[in-house]
């Protein structure tokens, strides 16, 4: 019981502090943290790194419903699968529970995938008498 009301603690304290990374992050893309906060924000991922939180989300990762909330669909040529076109906001896992699922664009398939013929006498070619 102790394990897992300390389990539910932390998780309780990293879920509060998302907004918190999400905008340390941005800082850092757009390049807005000098010396002192940038010290600081790297305690904080220390510290949510030290407790098991992990960011995941990539351009190119498959699409998992389990993982991902897509956001918005979008047609670009080349994908045989769902595909993540775009993070929109990373998501975290703390040890094997999804704290926050990754928000997504989402590449929808173009292409169809190789088709296998209903009919087996396709796949053979004609007598040729």
């Amino acid at each position: 019981d102790r394990h897992v009301a300390r389990s539910r603690g932390i998780e309780a304290v990293v879920v509060d502090l998302l907004p918190v990374l999400d905008s340390v992050e941005a800082a850092r893309a757009h390049d807005e943290l000098n010396e002192g906060a940038g010290l600081i924000a790297d305690q904080i991922e220390k510290v949510s790194t030290k407790h098991g939180l992990v960011r995941y989300g990539a351009v190119g990762d498959p699409f998992d419903p389990m993982l991902h909330e897509a956001l918005m669909h979008v047609q670009v040529p080349g994908y045989s699968v769902q595909t993540c076109s775009q993070v929109i906001q990373p998501g975290y896992r703390l040890g094997d529970r999804i704290v926050r699922a990754a928000r997504v664009a989402v590449a929808d398939p173009t292409e169809s995938p190789d088709a296998v013929p209903d009919d087996v006498s396709s796949l053979t070619s004609p007598d040729q008498s």
